[in-house]
């Protein structure tokens, strides 16, 4: 069905998250800065962006997952096939390396729902993220968010994604998975930490000016290989209802290359 073919470029070398600086990543074993995940994400959708226009955003649901680093000057092949009702949609990259693959398929039930959930108390002082600070089922504080043209556009603009739709006011997935990656950070101390995969349930379209309410509850973590992983369900509510709903998956706490010689 053709291939979309983009460069990716790391916008976030001076971010807080600093796996995406050049020293940090290279002492976690990377060759380099990474590129952002939700960046990634935002490249992948095109492809249904560009098919479906809005009405992607209104009952579609992503399962998606990142499985290799991507660096800044990768070249990202991205292609979609149907499968069944849905569509598969893989972005190579680098003599052909599956970086990430993405499936997406008409909603057919809810994640966990969560637009009910209280809200937890603010912190005074964000602490440093471990292992016995993450409180499973009770929600972190919430927070509005309300996006800006100038904001929507500065999204656009980092993955060279000029699709008319967001120029007339839709607000980018890009944009919108960003903000799950807040949920955590606002809250919690973070030095170096990946984002390695999400399911998000589009139910209404975002315009640019909408208030939402960002809520979200950790419900898993757990260990494996060294590295210390979270699950967090975080939904986006407008007037009411839910607009879109988040599974996002991370690594927190990333094995040091000290225990990747040992392992």
């Amino acid at each position: 069905m053709g291939t979309y073919e983009v460069v990716a470029r790391n916008y976030s070398e001076a971010s807080e998250n600093k796996i995406h600086s050049q020293e940090t990543a290279r002492n976690y074993g990377f060759s380099s800065g990474l590129v952002p995940g939700v960046a990634v994400f935002g490249h992948m959708t095109y492809p249904m962006a560009e098919k479906f226009g809005e009405a992607w955003f209104e009952g579609y649901e992503v399962e998606l997952r990142l499985l290799q680093p991507v660096y800044s000057g990768d070249v990202l092949y991205i292609e979609h096939t149907r499968n069944g009702d849905g569509y598969d949609v893989s972005c190579t990259a680098r003599n052909g390396t599956l970086i990430a693959r993405m499936n997406s398929r008409p909603s057919t039930e809810n994640i966990d729902p969560i637009a009910t959930a209280p809200s937890g108390p603010a912190a005074s002082a964000r602490e440093r993220i471990h292992w016995d600070s993450i409180d499973i089922g009770n929600a972190l504080p919430s927070w509005n968010w309300q996006t800006t043209e100038a904001e929507n556009d500065a999204y656009t603009t980092e993955i060279s994604d000029r699709l008319p739709i967001y120029q007339a006011g839709l607000v980018h997935p890009h944009a919108i998975l960003s903000v799950s990656n807040q949920a955590l950070s606002r809250h919690f101390d973070m030095p170096a930490w990946l984002h390695v995969g999400s399911r998000i349930q589009f139910r209404i379209p975002i315009q640019v000016g909408s208030e939402l309410k960002i809520r979200s509850v950790p419900t898993e973590k757990w260990r494996n290989k060294g590295h210390e992983f979270v699950n967090l369900n975080v939904s986006y509510t407008f007037q009411d209802k839910v607009a879109v709903e988040v599974l996002h998956t991370a690594i927190y706490k990333i094995r040091s290359t000290s225990e990747t010689t040992q392992s």
